[in-house]
């Protein structure tokens, strides 16, 4: 009999909640026949919501939860008072196995401490990261830390390189992924301390993960050089930000010119389907979901802006990880991986 999975929902989280939320699952349930859905919210709000999407009691089960995490609560004091919010009871479903997943579109730092203390960091991994991936010219690179870290040591950055190459085999069937650091040159006398340890690190550690190809730069996102490419969490969120906003531009420009121009007007017609076929590759809610990996189960945030379509890829992504096993694939590699770097770090001393 096919394995059943279930992802729960902070059905409240998010700029278009609850209705864009719960769309979103009507989508996912349409999609994937094998997935059931835990709701958290109000159910007086849900309730109507659900019953218009036509989503059956079998499949999608409301949770009431009376309070809510909003936008501008401080992480801090959420975490303390907040343990009857729909943000924290769809994370403590993953915590007591009712749930293989969870996803929000709801505060990320409220998010990622949520998930981090009623969770727990994985054995082995100091600090979880937030990780996605982003696409490139032929295929999709993975990046991280994305923002759940502004500063990292040499430890931090060779366990998401780890967890990145992990992530990028089971979310796109890359073997053997080829792993850079983000730095501000490729050569080794560049970038700080921390980054130069971590490559020293990188460069002798012996494993069948990944392949590490030395310091990435920011023209090499998008350049298909590498599989994933790892940087603490204010270079990574700097560097997202900076393409999303990139790609927000040229668009922009570009319908500009064109409305400037009766000629680009009237060629623009035979540009359409190129034009739509870029669109749809490079649209950032085709790739929405973000997973905060390194935890003792799968959180995954959707962008708090997400329409219907895209909260509904943010469920795809959990459900994917869910069926990859990617927590406990992690657990085999970073147990292998402090075995090598033991044995690395004898060797070094008996020399």
């Amino acid at each position: 009999m096919k394995r059943r999975f279930t992802i729960s929902v902070d059905a409240m989280g998010g700029d278009n909640a609850p209705a864009c939320v719960v769309e979103g699952v009507r989508i996912a349930a349409s999609r994937f026949p094998e997935a059931d859905f835990l709701l958290f919210g109000d159910r007086q709000v849900l309730l109507p919501l659900v019953s218009q999407c036509r989503l059956s009691d079998q499949r999608c089960k409301i949770v009431h939860t009376s309070e809510f995490v909003k936008a501008d609560d401080k992480p801090s004091l959420v975490v303390r008072h907040g343990k009857n919010t729909s943000m924290w009871r769809a994370i403590a479903a993953v915590r007591d196995k009712e749930a293989d997943a969870v996803v929000s579109a709801g505060n990320t730092g409220a998010l990622m401490v949520m998930a981090k203390f009623c969770l727990g960091t994985m054995k082995g991994i100091t600090r979880p990261a937030i990780c996605t991936g982003i696409p490139t010219t032929k295929g999709r690179t993975v990046m991280l830390d994305l923002g759940a870290n502004a500063e990292c040591n040499a430890e931090n950055l060779v366990q998401f390189s780890i967890m990145g190459s992990v992530y990028s085999h089971c979310m796109f069937g890359v073997e053997k992924p080829v792993v850079g650091l983000l730095n501000i040159g490729s050569e080794e006398t560049k970038g700080r301390a921390e980054i130069k340890e971590a490559e020293a690190i990188l460069k002798n550690l012996k494993t069948s993960l990944f392949d590490y190809k030395g310091f990435a730069e920011g023209t090499d996102i998008f350049a298909d050089k590498f599989d994933v490419i790892v940087s603490d969490g204010f270079s990574g969120n700097i560097a997202l930000k900076t393409l999303e906003g990139t790609a927000k531009f040229l668009m922009g420009a570009l319908k500009k010119a064109i409305k400037g121009s009766v000629l680009a007007y009237l060629g623009v017609a035979f540009l359409i389907p190129a034009l739509l076929k870029m669109k749809k590759r490079f649209n950032p809610n085709k790739y929405n979901g973000a997973m905060f990996i390194g935890l003792n189960g799968i959180a995954v945030k959707s962008h708090g802006s997400a329409d219907s379509k895209s909260f509904a890829n943010a469920l795809s992504s959990a459900l994917n990880l869910a069926k990859q096993d990617v927590v406990g694939m992690l657990r085999d590699e970073i147990e292998s991986a402090e075995s090598a770097l033991k044995q690395q770090t004898e060797s070094e001393n008996n020399k």
